[in-house]
């Protein structure tokens, strides 16, 4: 086995802690304006600022370093009328027979339903692939480890970083999702985790009226 190689700690600086506590305080209060949006603009948005939030997303902790993630970004409007196509195709399934009511009923106040059509309107579309596997240079096989948990962290990241950058997003999860594979010419081993649809919203974009819970309901201090 190989030795890990070492190097120092760079970049991490400790805060003084009234300072720590004013800057978990200002991300609260940035992350509290994020709002999933269902409206959006057709404003074009700067590649660059995509590329940068590509980037912070790529620093997420992974398993074993492999970076099981893939993300695909589509501005072409005739890939984006294809996807939207395909996904509301299975959405149909879902609203009309393949959901159970129960499913139907959690979901009725946020006023879904089966139509998309934020997946053509949007400037861009970010298809989030996990890789099950890699391939080696030599085309053997290489395991990935905690896929999931990595490639839900780095989306995570993903999305806040796009929402500090000020954009609006929303997470879309066709089931099943398989199409996206071929629609985008990806391998077998990489399989769709989500689209995340990224642009501006709309002037007068409305959004449904829901409440986060309290600390108490979603945190437990064992001291």
């Amino acid at each position: 086995m190989s030795v890990a190689e070492l190097v120092p700690l760079d970049g991490w600086r400790e805060k003084p802690v009234e300072e720590m506590r004013a800057a978990a305080r200002s991300f609260l209060e940035l992350v509290r304006r994020r709002r999933t949006v269902r409206d959006f603009s057709d404003r074009a948005v700067p590649r660059d600022v995509l590329e940068d939030c590509l980037l912070a997303a790529g620093t997420a902790p992974n398993g074993a370093n492999r970076q099981p993630w893939r993300f695909v970004v589509v501005g072409d409007p005739e890939v984006k009328r294809r996807i939207r196509e395909e996904a509301e195709e299975e959405e149909r399934a879902f609203y009309h027979g393949r959901a159970p009511q129960e499913w139907l009923d959690a979901l009725e106040h946020l006023g879904t339903d089966e139509h998309k059509p934020f997946l053509e309107r949007a400037p861009w579309l970010i298809v989030v692939f996990a890789e099950s596997y890699g391939v080696t240079a030599e085309g053997a096989r290489e395991k990935n480890y905690y896929v999931t948990e990595s490639v839900g962290i780095a989306t995570g990241i993903l999305v806040t970083a796009l929402h500090h950058a000020g954009l609006a997003t929303l997470t879309h999860t066709p089931s099943p999702m398989k199409f996206l594979n071929g629609l985008l010419g990806r391998p077998e081993n990489e399989r769709p985790f989500l689209i995340l649809v990224v642009g501006y919203p709309e002037a007068d974009a409305r959004v449904p009226a829901i409440t986060k819970k309290p600390l108490e309901d979603i945190a437990v201090f064992v001291e």
